[in-house]
């Protein structure tokens, strides 16, 4: 893979980012450009560095495994259980804001790059100007989707309507108190510009000639990503804009993913610094506190839900008594008695001692390898919206769980048996088995659940049910307060970092006076149910 090199690393953080991070924090002291970067910097290399940036940070220990991944029942500490219970710690939110921030910033400095007469045609070297803006616009959409659906309100900023004077965010000179854009109007926004920026590819030229680590610089693959993406966020907020409908119908039409091989994944390197976030969180940090869930467990086992054992079981989950060294290597047990997979219970009242490494399930060397590429949108889920928009399609439902299957290793007659005794698609079932295929996109899951309901209370330990320890004791899962209110049910949003009460207050309160409880998370966002 093509990695970025140090010096180029340096200009990415510190001058391309720098000033993200001000125009969304006011306030903070400029960041001073580094005067050893070259004056023209590839805009493959600020590419590279921006995805990577965007994966390191959203699915790291922090923005997924200590929010969306725990409470969407994926994973369960035995250490900091007040994060799985919701109270989880505002610098977390805070870093993520500005990490995307950051990385929204350096998209837009490509698409500056290319257009700057000065610059234009050196840039053109490094790929068809048009499609590295297409491009860039694409991953902008995806950076503000990941804002929208976890904050509401947020300041944005956009290709097609520069001149708006509702999108002022990544504008520091202009706008040094951002105001919050309507989550209604990102979205049309984003719409649109992922049908423009679909529209704009030139497929059969390159996006980019090196440093592009999801599709190798394919169009054509960017452009289904494109059309896939729109489908998703159309899909999505359906019930809320009728014009989505007309999304749903050209980006079907334009082409979206139909096979694994569409999948959009951003490929990690073999070496600890250029490895994946999970690797680098168990395996560089030193972190074995984080398990499989107990719920997530039980469903794929077949003791909740109707689908019988699962075989993807043994693709997330290494077997009790595995070690971390092992799991590292690869040479973990690969056991399929049902005793060695038990999962971690969630949400414990306190720390309880006898669930340690030795006693409990560790993902397993397939979901944190060093190399392990981090999924942005998979055709699996593309199938699963199918048979959503087809009426709960059988075919469509059946072919999403194929996919999941074969894109997580699993034999294929083992494939074969299990399509085989699944029920009848219903919209319970579509949607539990998405929730399956969504493991590695938890953030999109938690909006799933939002958005739908699904999995409900016969697959997740909801706030006030009783959980079951492996023992077979109970306890009752009790969410800590979170801010002002104690949750009654998986959160609804995060909260706007604690500094855009004093760096942008004015703008910070229009937006919370708009959700349905303030800035808190039980606030109901535009797409939820």
């Amino acid at each position: 893979m093509k990695v970025i090199n140090k010096l180029v690393l340096l200009t990415l953080l510190g001058v391309s980012v720098g000033t993200t991070l001000t125009s969304c924090d006011n306030g903070l002291e400029a960041i001073n450009e580094n005067t050893n970067s070259p004056e023209i910097v590839p805009t493959y290399t600020i590419f590279n560095g921006a995805n990577r940036y965007l994966m390191n940070y959203t699915r790291d220990g922090w923005w997924s495994a200590r929010m969306s991944l725990p409470w969407m029942q994926y994973s369960a500490q035995n250490n900091y259980i007040e994060e799985d219970k919701y109270q989880y710690r505002d610098t977390q939110t805070t870093n993520g804001w500005t990490y995307l921030y950051r990385t929204a910033n350096n998209y837009k400095d490509i698409i500056q790059r290319v257009e700057d007469p000065s610059t234009a045609s050196q840039m053109a070297a490094y790929g068809n100007i048009q499609n590295q803006i297409a491009a860039s616009r694409i991953m902008l959409a995806y950076t503000f989707d990941n804002l929208v659906t976890h904050f509401g309100d947020v300041p944005y900023w956009s290709y097609g309507q520069r001149n708006n004077p509702d999108f002022q965010a990544l504008q520091i000179e202009t706008y040094t108190n951002p105001k919050y854009a309507s989550q209604e109007e990102i979205y049309k926004d984003i719409l649109n510009e992922l049908k423009a920026a679909a529209d704009q590819i030139v497929v059969g030229d390159k996006v980019f000639t090196a440093g592009d680590n999801i599709y190798d610089g394919d169009a054509a693959k960017w452009k289904k990503f494109a059309n896939s993406l729109r489908l998703r966020i159309a899909n999505r907020i359906k019930h809320k804009l009728p014009a989505a409908q007309t999304h749903i119908n050209e980006a079907l039409a334009s082409g979206v993913f139909t096979s694994n091989a569409d999948n959009a994944a951003h490929a990690f390197g073999s070496a600890d610094a250029e490895g994946n976030p999970f690797w680098k969180l168990f395996y560089v940090d030193n972190r074995t506190d984080f398990y499989v869930n107990r719920t997530f467990v039980q469903l794929l086992k077949g003791e909740k839900g109707s689908y019988g054992l699962d075989p993807r079981l043994f693709k997330v989950a290494a077997p009790i008594g595995s070690t971390a060294a092992e799991i590292k290597s690869g040479s973990e047990s690969q056991s399929r008695d049902l005793t060695k997979y038990t999962g971690m219970p969630y949400g414990l009242p306190t720390v309880e001692t006898v669930f340690s490494s030795s006693a409990i399930n560790f993902f397993n060397s397939n979901y944190t390898k060093i190399n392990k590429a981090e999924v942005l949108m998979e055709y699996a889920e593309v199938e699963f919206i199918l048979a959503e928009l087809n009426g709960w399609s059988q075919a469509n439902y059946e072919a999403g769980v194929k996919a999941s299957m074969e894109k997580m290793g699993v034999d294929s007659a083992e494939i074969t048996a299990f399509i085989a005794t699944l029920p009848a698609a219903t919209q319970e079932h579509v949607l539990n088995q998405k929730y399956i295929a969504l493991l590695g996109n938890s953030d999109e899951s938690w909006n799933e659940y939002r958005r739908t309901g699904y999995p409900n209370g016969t697959i997740l330990l909801m706030p006030g049910a009783t959980g079951t320890r492996p023992d077979g004791t109970t306890y009752v899962f009790t969410p800590l307060m979170s801010g002002n209110v104690v949750a009654s049910d998986i959160p609804g949003r995060v909260r706007y970092p604690i500094g855009q009460q004093t760096l942008n207050k004015a703008n910070w309160t229009t937006a919370s006076a708009g959700l349905s409880n303030g800035d808190e998370i039980n606030s109901k966002l535009y797409f939820a149910r």
